[in-house]
């Protein structure tokens, strides 16, 4: 009988990604959890100066785990003279 692919375990290549990728996909939680407690306090009209921040920082650490290749690339214009 062949086993659920569904329920089969990651292989070490899966869970080598997995860690490699951990840092940006930390990152991105921490910005939806800012995300997140924006919208709930925005209701109220209690969005601290702390919160903005939270997010802001969120947003710095998912540029910087995010590889370069993932970067979008400003296209290269020659300037004349």
């Amino acid at each position: 009988m062949v086993a659920d692919p569904v329920e089969r375990e990651p292989s070490a290549r899966e869970l080598a990604a997995i860690e490699r990728e951990w840092p940006l996909i930390a990152a991105d939680l921490a910005v939806l959890d800012a995300e997140i407690t924006i919208l709930d306090t925005e209701a109220a009209g209690q969005v601290s100066d702390l919160v903005w921040r939270r997010l802001a920082h969120a947003h710095a650490q998912a540029r910087t785990a995010r590889p370069l290749s993932a970067h979008p690339r400003r296209p290269h214009v020659r300037r004349t003279a």
